[in-house]
């Protein structure tokens, strides 16, 4: 059970012509920093993070130079108390001065981190979302770094949050057997002409999902043509988000979203720079009831705090590959409870480690059942890839996080 060796992946994906874009990133190369952890058993856990291509080898660097420290660690001791490892490695005395807690060196410990959960489910022989489920609330704590967050969620706090949920968690573990509600992201990238467009949603209609992703940030009269476009297509029962993916200043973010809620978004996501969270405060403000949704570029815990306490995010969308992995996503998933927040997380993985962690939230958290994003263009490069059926994500049976890459 002692980690024996740290090694690391450099993995790049070519996409399809338009397939990815938004408003920033033109030409995508979707691309994971992965991290492999090697017990002396032979066993392997797989950790992820997503990049869009160059400089996804400087977090594998990254990932080498902190993994060192793990090597010679049992597994089982090392999560019993993970919360406080996380801490040691976020705190790195050289490296935490290329963050503190982002960037690069915070990606590296996300993949990291990635790693150790999938490694630990697989010696126990369970999938993810179910050995979550079977640690008590105390143990789940134990997971977490809750410093900084002291203020508002303490070790006491999260305690009693998770508690207080243990008596409903049995009417909550329907979700296991109907699976967790998907909307479809890949029918609306911002490259994909009209036809594309309308051919992608009715395939996804027919496909049993009635939820989708639209991105926006051009000309603001192409933004509306291709929003009202997509709601005629889709229909008024469907849901439908639009994310800008930060291309607007704020004025222009308050003239496009006054525009754009004519065709009913469920949200707008990333109106503008994700670090300005008094302009999102103005911004919501000035827009509502139109509801605001970011997490995607958002770093850390403390970031997340601040938006919370601004109460000018209706949805919130942490990424376990762009926070500090599954352990930083778990803690603000408690802080999103405290706060009464719903998390629908952005998913970098592809769905694969988000799947497990929204039946975590819902059961043991008693988030609500909201919506997992589906994004199947890498699909095909996992050993267990994600399974959506009817527009929903059947429950992972398996042992690891669904993170495993076919070689």
């Amino acid at each position: 059970m002692l980690i024996k060796a740290v090694t690391t992946r450099d993995a790049r994906f070519q996409l399809e012509p338009g397939a990815g874009s938004d408003a920033v990133h033109s030409s995508p190369e979707y691309s994971f920093a992965v991290t492999y952890l090697t017990l002396d058993s032979g066993l392997r856990g797989t950790g992820l993070v997503l990049t869009m291509g160059e400089g996804n080898d400087l977090v594998c660097s990254a990932i080498e130079k902190l993994g060192t420290q793990l090597i010679g660690s049992d597994i089982e001791e090392l999560m019993s108390n993970f919360g406080e490892r996380f801490r040691t490695l976020a705190d790195d005395p050289h490296l935490r001065w290329l963050g503190p807690h982002k960037g690069v060196v915070h990606l590296a410990l996300a993949s990291i981190t990635n790693a150790c959960f999938d490694l630990w489910a697989k010696t126990r022989g369970q999938p993810l979302w179910n050995l979550l489920l079977s640690l008590s609330p105390s143990e789940v704590i134990n997971l977490l770094d809750l410093s900084y967050l002291e203020d508002v969620l303490d070790r006491q706090t999260a305690l009693e949050l998770l508690v207080e949920q243990q008596p409903r968690r049995e009417s909550r573990t329907g979700i296991l057997e109907r699976g967790y509600p998907g909307y479809d992201t890949s029918v609306g990238w911002y490259h994909y002409d009209d036809d594309q467009v309308r051919e992608n949603v009715q395939r996804s209609l027919d496909q049993g999902f009635g939820a989708f992703k639209l991105k926006v940030g051009g000309s603001l009269q192409r933004d509306l043509q291709r929003a009202h476009d997509l709601r005629r297509i889709a229909g008024r029962a469907a849901t439908i988000m639009l994310d800008a993916n930060q291309q607007w200043s704020l004025p222009a973010a308050v003239i496009a979203c006054k525009e754009l809620a004519s065709m009913d978004p469920y949200w707008i996501e990333e109106p503008t720079h994700p670090d300005d969270i008094f302009g999102h405060q103005q911004l919501a403000r000035e827009i509502d009831p139109l509801s605001l949704a970011l997490g995607e570029h958002v770093p850390n815990r403390v970031v997340f705090k601040n938006y919370l306490e601004a109460k000018c995010v209706r949805f919130l969308q942490p990424d376990c590959t762009r926070l500090g992995g599954v352990s930083e996503f778990l803690t603000v998933s408690l802080l999103a409870r405290k706060y009464g927040v719903p998390v629908v997380p952005h998913v970098g993985d592809m769905g694969q480690i988000h799947q497990h962690l929204v039946l975590f939230n819902h059961i043991a958290m008693g988030h609500p059942e909201a919506f997992l994003e589906h994004i199947p263009h890498l699909n095909g490069h996992f050993v267990y890839p994600a399974e959506v059926s009817g527009g929903r994500y059947r429950t992972p049976q398996e042992p690891g996080s669904s993170s495993e890459l076919c070689e």
